[in-house]
């Protein structure tokens, strides 16, 4: 296959540690799955398991047989944690104490 005849994709997958953006130019009508095992992040953070992990196009849900556009960026997500919610209410709180605290002499 020719170049011309590629799409330009990217694979995206970060940990607190590392964040990797792999550039890959395939064949269009091609899976968001067949893409991510094409990358080979899967080698490299063999922690990721397709099964469990949600995955994504630039920030929204997509599922394992989407077809591919130009341009499109893969994302591969991590499970959560803490609960965002639940660190905003203990940021809140800590907030709120230090305020308290602060000057009162």
């Amino acid at each position: 296959m020719d170049r011309a005849d590629r799409i330009d994709v990217e694979v995206a997958y970060a940990t607190p540690a590392k964040q990797i953006i792999l550039k890959l130019a395939v064949e269009p009508g091609i899976s968001l799955e067949r893409v991510i095992h094409l990358s080979g992040i899967l080698q490299q953070f063999p922690e990721i398991d397709l099964s469990r992990s949600k995955v994504g196009i630039f920030g929204r849900l997509a599922k394992l047989t989407d077809i591919l556009q130009a341009g499109d960026r893969v994302e591969i997500y991590r499970p959560l944690i803490a609960d965002p919610k639940e660190i905003r209410k203990q940021r809140a709180a800590e907030g709120k104490a230090m305020k308290k605290g602060a000057g009162g002499e």
